[in-house]
């Protein structure tokens, strides 16, 4: 998305889900995480990150977090800089 990728996203719901290893933890991918979260934002999107680990060995949970954040309100986006709107 843009000049990022992301792992899972669902544009109806405006999510973005990322699987992340224990490399997120360090200072430079966790800045990174932090641009590419902010960018996703501004464009109406949330970021729900999952670890590895979760993924694994507990995938009910991570499967209800999704879930959890798909039943959130979902945000509304900002217009599109060419004022196209979005299809819907």
């Amino acid at each position: 998305m843009g000049a990022f990728i992301v792992d899972f996203v669902c544009h109806y719901a405006r999510l973005v889900v990322e699987v992340d290893g224990g490399i997120h933890e360090l200072d430079v991918v966790a800045s990174r995480d932090a641009m590419r979260e902010a960018w996703l934002a501004g464009r109406g999107y949330r970021v729900v990150r999952i670890s590895n680990s979760q993924a694994i060995h507990d995938p009910d949970s991570a499967i209800r977090a999704i879930l959890a954040a798909v039943g959130d309100s979902t945000p509304t986006p900002n217009p599109s800089p060419q004022g196209g709107g979005e299809l819907g």
